[in-house]
């Protein structure tokens, strides 16, 4: 399959989350964002990489800012493809024993997308109940992250709840969302 191909069945997968799930970003026209994702072929790629790890990336638009094209994870548990990891380089070369492969800031920045921040994750959550089983690593204030902290939300009961523990920590269920704002 040539670029050209990949970029055209990435861009129909798209479409397709983009019209089942109009709720996301309402009045949004698809044409504008085709052609927007078109004029950014790096956009592209990441989309793709968030797509492969399981993400299901999906336009969600803020309110605050409608003109603004975020696209974020939308699976409905956090990515399959991004589990079982700490949450930064630092953590992950900190443990002694049975250090993960990687981490949740080095595989976003190597992705090209970053973590969602608490405020992002929220306003998914109220859009669609999501992490219901699993967790997700979100975006960390350096005054945490110095103390060796690190932030992790997830929903259940119906509510939106936001935990820490320390960044080394790794579970089989905690992976991170990505976002790509455009």
């Amino acid at each position: 399959m040539t670029a050209t191909e990949e970029e055209q069945t990435l861009l129909k997968q798209l479409e397709t989350r983009f019209k089942e799930q109009m709720h996301r970003h309402p009045n949004v026209d698809w044409g504008n964002v085709e052609r927007r994702l078109q004029e950014q072929p790096d956009a592209l790629a990441v989309l793709k990489r968030m797509e492969q790890t399981g993400g299901e990336p999906d336009l969600v638009t803020d309110p605050d800012a409608p003109t603004v094209l975020t696209f974020i994870d939308c699976a409905k548990e956090s990515p399959a493809g991004r589990r079982s990891c700490c949450y930064d380089q630092a953590a992950r070369e900190k443990r002694k024993k049975n250090s993960p492969a990687t981490s949740a800031l080095e595989l976003a920045t190597e992705m090209g997308a970053s973590l969602l921040t608490e405020a992002q994750y929220r306003m998914l959550q109220a859009l669609e109940p999501m992490d219901l089983k699993t967790s997700s690593w979100v975006a960390t204030p350096s005054s945490i992250r110095d103390q060796g902290g690190a932030l992790y939300c997830d929903c259940r009961y119906g509510t939106v709840f936001i935990y820490h523990n320390g960044a080394d920590s790794y579970y089989a269920s905690r992976g991170f969302r990505g976002c790509l704002t455009l």
